[in-house]
């Protein structure tokens, strides 16, 4: 018996190639969408009342580029499902990057006061680092500090005169420099601030399935890490201390939001 080989010509080689390259992209169209395009596309479903498309088109874009006025819409979308602790989260990380953005502040005050939910306790340092968006103390304490050396140091090597507004100046930029010192130490424990993503959420005594449970915490209630232990966190509320699962706990300086966990529904309080 003789058996033959059927050998594609170039012409259905290149078709095949081009047919698997169709293929590809067409499985992958969101690949290359950018920020702006999910944003526009979660605008778009939220408007049409698609609040689950809007909060996915959202968190999509905030992945690619952590913006505040993303996180303020992925907020909005997530109020309007029903998911009060991912809303609380999505508005506070807006303020962590833009503390001037008083949509997102003026929506906090209303979804705390409608789920009667409290504020983060904070220091008088961690108030200070929340005047300015986190990123801006580095550059405010390194223009401060030049500043004031140049003003002491310039004269003497120029030959300058010293006059009262060199001093003025040096005087201006070791204070502000002063001042972004304990800025500096109010972000870094303020990045430790998260809160709850699910209502009722368990608080345990230890960090176990099987502990004795402490208190159940609403959606949206504020905590400071404390301590890691494998699939657990120990967290500090302003009532009690215990542990939590990780993924019912998001901070508010990671900037990756937590997807939905919990059902769709939708509220009828408007922001």
């Amino acid at each position: 018996m003789s058996c033959r080989s059927k050998v594609q010509s170039p012409q259905s080689r290149l078709q095949t190639l081009w047919i698997w390259m169709l293929l590809g992209f067409s499985l992958v169209p969101s690949y290359g969408e950018t920020a702006e395009a999910l944003f526009a596309r979660g605008s778009e479903a939220y408007q049409a009342g698609d609040y689950m498309g809007a909060a996915r088109a959202f968190r999509a874009a905030v992945q690619l580029h952590p913006a505040a006025g993303t996180f303020q819409n992925l907020g909005n979308a997530e109020w309007q499902l029903g998911h009060t602790g991912q809303a609380v989260l999505a508005w506070e990380r807006s303020l962590w990057l833009d503390p001037f953005h008083r949509a997102a502040y003026s929506n906090l005050r209303f979804a705390r006061k409608t789920a009667q939910l409290e504020s983060p306790e904070l220091t008088w340092y961690e108030v200070v680092s929340s005047w300015l968006p986190v990123n801006w103390w580095a550059w405010t304490a390194g223009l401060s500090f030049w500043l004031a050396v140049a003003m002491v140091i310039l004269p003497g090597i120029y030959r300058w005169r010293k006059l009262a507004w060199h001093q003025a100046l040096a005087a201006v930029g070791l204070a502000i420099f002063l001042l972004s010192v304990p800025a500096h130490l109010g972000v870094d424990t303020r990045s430790r601030v998260g809160f709850v993503l699910q209502k009722n959420t368990p608080l345990r005594l230890t960090p176990t399935d099987s502990a004795q449970l402490i208190t159940r915490l609403p959606a949206g209630e504020p905590a400071r890490l404390e301590r890691i232990r494998g699939s657990y966190l120990l967290i500090h509320t302003s009532h009690t201390t215990g542990w939590i699962e990780r993924s019912q706990f998001e901070l508010t300086s990671a900037m990756v939001p937590p997807a939905s966990k919990t059902k769709s529904q939708v509220l009828t309080g408007k922001l």
